[in-house]
């Protein structure tokens, strides 16, 4: 580290981050991001930043172009929980693209959730988090040091300094696995690399949910012992997102198995419940948390007058807190270790094969065994909720609803005794690494066509025909996205 320790180095970058205030973090296209400015003004509450989504760089210079206030970056595709990562010219690709990105917007950081979407050759809709042990994270802490580096290399920021990477703490979809409480996991990465780090509460609810940490704790309890061990000195970033239980759930009341609690997972489109901001209130009043830089809520895809009215309430509510200045905590409180030597070629590869195991399980191909899903810091009670009713509703209808995309393939197949629900046992049949950036309605594209020909290969050019169809909508849909008349792509 230029400065000694990754501690000291995160200091040193953090001080060139002008305080961002409260915002948004926004999807460029849905909802209609000009519309929804000019609502946010009229209701006289500016948004003080936006944090954009992934995006083209015609549509991102699009946004730079009409928002008045500082942006940031959600970025996506970079898949640093990976121990291939480094070895992956697909990888050090995304790096010089997402640099590239924040050009564009000129933001002060790049926030990436550290979790995966692609796993030794298995590819999913939404992210699963890491396995949470102490080599994930030494590989972890790695693969962000060769980000920041690149964005050290590549970005040319107005300011001269180059934006900061953060890390999000993931989301619980129904179970984890691992050997090391989540907190102690972003301690050893933040001891080992100089990143910020993002606090998102609905995402802390979910990992009190399907932790097993309901069963044991009051919610209160839960999160003051998380907190006493996550490292919140680091953390730039907060977001406030919706829950809600998933479409493909059937019990809407299920919940024994966990306290009772609703199985709600992040939900960005959803109300964001009461108990959010009661959490929020509670890392808030936090000694530790002096490095806070932005709040924001995650509203992409929900609906315009939500996003006003939560908005609304939202400033009411924590207008005053970034007035009383922050300050950094003494040296003393906070973990000031060098940076390990670098993971053996052994060690990724033993950890290539737990992620291996971990794309098996997931899928349904393999039970869970091993001490990272079977020991105290695993829970796996809801792991068949997951493969049963998440993951295929995920493959069939996240992202782009396959009946909707090819009707006639859909009814062709339908009619010769093929059932859509074959097409996620073909989705997980087999491994198949990436050819280029990831995009899961894109590949949802491609796996399926390929699946008509594995099925009803006379179906194959009408498959084609309406996969080219798809793909044309596609770019139309990524071209910048203010208009004259504001209306949406």
């Amino acid at each position: 580290m230029p400065n000694g320790t990754p501690q000291a180095e995160f200091y040193r970058r953090l001080a060139g981050i002008a305080t961002h205030g409260l915002g948004l973090s926004v999807d460029v296209y849905q909802p209609d991001l000009r519309s929804l400015l000019a609502a946010l003004r009229g209701r006289q509450v500016p948004p003080g930043y936006l944090e954009v989504f992934r995006a083209t760089p015609a549509a991102l210079a699009a946004v730079r172009t009409e928002a008045a206030c500082p942006l940031a970056y959600h970025g996506e595709g970079l898949w640093l929980t990976q121990p291939e990562a480094l070895d992956d010219r697909l990888f050090r690709d995304a790096v010089r693209e997402v640099a590239g990105h924040l050009d564009i917007l000129q933001a002060a950081w790049l926030n990436h959730e550290c979790a995966t979407k692609h796993m030794a050759g298995y590819s999913f809709g939404t992210y699963l988090p890491p396995v949470y042990t102490e080599a994930s994270a030494t590989v972890v802490a790695e693969n962000a040091s060769f980000i920041q580096a690149g964005l050290d290399r590549w970005c040319r920021p107005a300011d001269g300094g180059a934006p900061l990477l953060l890390l999000e703490m993931p989301p619980l979809t129904c179970f984890v696995a691992g050997t090391l409480p989540i907190p102690a996991f972003f301690r050893l990465v933040a001891e080992r690399t100089a990143c910020g780090l993002v606090l998102d509460i609905g995402h802390l609810w979910t990992v009190y949910r399907y932790s097993g940490a309901a069963q044991r704790f009051s919610l209160a309890q839960f999160v003051d012992d998380f907190l006493d061990e996550f490292p919140l000195e680091r953390v730039v970033e907060m977001h406030v997102a919706g829950l809600a239980v998933h479409s493909s759930t059937t019990d809407r009341s299920a919940g024994a198995a966990s306290g009772c609690l609703p199985p709600w997972i992040d939900a960005h489109a959803a109300p964001i419940p009461a108990v959010l901001f009661d959490m929020l209130d509670q890392v808030l009043g936090h000694p530790r948390l002096g490095s806070l830089k932005g709040l924001a809520l995650e509203v992409d895809t929900k609906p315009m007058d939500l996003i006003v009215e939560e908005y609304e309430t939202f400033t009411r509510r924590y207008a005053g807190i970034f007035r009383t200045p922050t300050t950094k905590p003494a040296v003393s409180s906070v973990c000031e270790t060098s940076s390990p030597g670098p993971s053996s070629g052994e060690a990724r590869r033993e950890l290539g094969r737990a992620y291996e195991r971990y794309a098996h399980i997931a899928a349904g191909h393999a039970e869970p065994e091993g001490r990272e899903w079977t020991g105290p810091a695993a829970w796996t009670q809801d792991l068949e909720m997951y493969r049963t009713g998440y993951l295929p509703y995920e493959i069939l209808h996240w992202g782009g609803d396959l009946e909707a995309m090819f009707p006639e393939s859909c009814r062709q197949l339908a009619a010769r005794g093929v059932p859509q629900a074959a097409f996620v046992g073909f989705w997980f049949r087999a491994p198949r690494p990436l050819t280029r950036t990831y995009d899961f309605f894109l590949l949802k594209i491609e796996r399926f066509v390929e699946f008509v020909r594995d099925r009803a290969p006379e179906l194959e050019a009408a498959a084609m025909r309406e996969a080219e169809e798809l793909r044309r909508a596609y770019d139309l849909a990524n071209e910048p996205v203010f208009t004259d008349d504001c209306e949406g792509p």
